[in-house]
């Protein structure tokens, strides 16, 4: 359906607007940092996690320019703090080419994660903590070589950090990356995670949200259409679905979820 002309720009704005957060931050005290963290740095970081999912489909630049939409993946990362956007892309093929297949889809938890985190605090905990799951469970479930590009975006992204450290000390860059690991735990905005692929309805594999939450995550929420539609940027899903989300919703084929009430409970109606 063609490249996102749009994309580039906001997420170049968001970009450089936590870069300027970095300066403004850098005085204030810890509590404050983290706050600041979490309220506003952290919901920007994971729009941004977001932007590069939807990057990680060429939508930024067009598929004939898959060298710029990678570069422009780690561009996007910068605020991240941490790198990310390499590994990202590497196991989101796999996870649109063999969704819910087990230790090939990596979005899966595995069978310790659902043998444990049983109860209700044990699944609180598991929310917290879902960055380290999220971040580490490839390593076990489908550990692959390290490309060349993943090496790039560490190397860029450590550099930017080292500047950042350099120029502003050490609480900017406390402040990117709390913000990250904050946002992508238990937070209303994480949500989509959950919404996503966790079994809700017995057959299904993914749910979708329409609310308003999507301004902020790049309409991720449409995700049944997401994985139908693979190639056409999150921005346009809601224009291009709405004929297949009226097919559905008259045979009730579309399961719906707010982001935040399925971060403690299931959630059947649409907003």
């Amino acid at each position: 359906m063609g490249p996102d002309p749009h994309l580039k720009w906001i997420v170049s704005g968001m970009v450089f607007t936590q870069l300027l957060a970095c300066y403004l931050v850098k005085d204030l005290s810890w509590k404050w940092i983290f706050f600041w963290a979490y309220a506003f740095g952290g919901c920007i970081n994971h729009s941004l996690t977001l932007a590069i999912h939807d990057i990680s489909h060429n939508v930024a630049f067009g598929n004939k320019q898959a060298k710029w939409n990678r570069w422009f993946a780690v561009f996007a990362n910068l605020p991240i703090g941490i790198p990310y956007s390499a590994s990202f892309k590497k196991y989101h093929i796999d996870h649109h080419r063999y969704l819910g297949g087990d230790s090939l889809d990596v979005d899966i938890p595995t069978d310790f994660e659902g043998w444990f985190f049983c109860t209700p605090l044990r699944k609180l905990l598991w929310l917290i903590l879902q960055p380290l799951f999220y971040s580490l469970r490839p390593l076990y479930v489908n550990p692959k070589a390290i490309t060349q590009m993943e090496i790039l975006n560490a190397l860029v992204q450590f550099s930017i950090d080292l500047i950042i450290y350099y120029l502003w000390g050490l609480k900017p860059v406390i402040y990117l990356i709390a913000g990250t690991i904050l946002c992508l735990g238990f937070h209303p905005i994480s949500g989509h995670f959950i919404a996503e692929h966790y079994m809700f309805l017995k057959g299904y594999e993914t749910y979708s949200y329409y609310g308003p939450l999507n301004w902020l995550t790049f309409n991720v929420g449409y995700h049944m259409e997401h994985h139908d539609f693979p190639s056409i940027p999150g921005c346009r899903l809601p224009m291009q679905v709405l004929p297949v989300l009226e097919v559905r919703d008259f045979e009730g084929l579309t399961p719906t979820y707010k982001f935040s009430d399925v971060t403690g409970r299931k959630h059947h109606s649409v907003g």
